[in-house]
């Protein structure tokens, strides 16, 4: 079965982040450029949350709330919730969906190597799961029974 850091190999992308002290509309801007719907916030050399589309939606009517000047570092979501590369498949699943997280940041041997939606790891489950469903056919085939039953001896 497939682990985080399978999926992450598959997926091919860099870690995209932001300084914390820079502008909700610079990091919205920067999530734009890289098709994108969250961001992680970066303080001195390490990960200190993360902003997304949601942090927009729940701040924009909030009064005082400019997006061309606060920081995206006083609206973030903190603390980052993290996973061991080893981390399976269906175990990021029940994170995703008990904890009710959108992103999970992957780590491998004390750093971070890449962050995982709930996309990601739906779709990759997805394909695990026809991958599985065609080998069990595949096995399992008319051809099999046949086969088994022509190898048979009649007895008398």
């Amino acid at each position: 079965m497939k682990t985080a850091e399978d999926i992450l190999e598959d997926k091919r992308r860099e870690i995209v982040s932001i300084s914390w002290d820079q502008t909700v509309y610079q990091a919205c801007r920067k999530m734009v450029d890289n098709k994108i719907g969250a961001i992680l916030v970066k303080r001195d050399d390490g990960f200190v949350g993360i902003w997304s589309e949601r942090d927009l939606l729940r701040n924009i009517a909030s009064e005082g709330f400019d997006p061309q000047k606060v920081k995206v570092g006083d609206y973030m979501t903190s603390p980052l919730r993290t996973a061991s590369h080893r981390t399976r498949i269906y175990k990021l699943e029940e994170m995703f969906l008990g904890l009710f997280l959108r992103h999970i940041l992957i780590e491998k041997d004390g750093e971070y190597i890449g962050m995982l939606s709930i996309g990601d790891v739906l779709r990759a489950g997805l394909l695990e799961k026809d991958r599985q469903s065609k080998e069990i056919n595949d096995f399992v085939s008319w051809d099999y029974y046949e086969n088994w039953k022509a190898g048979r001896k009649k007895k008398r």
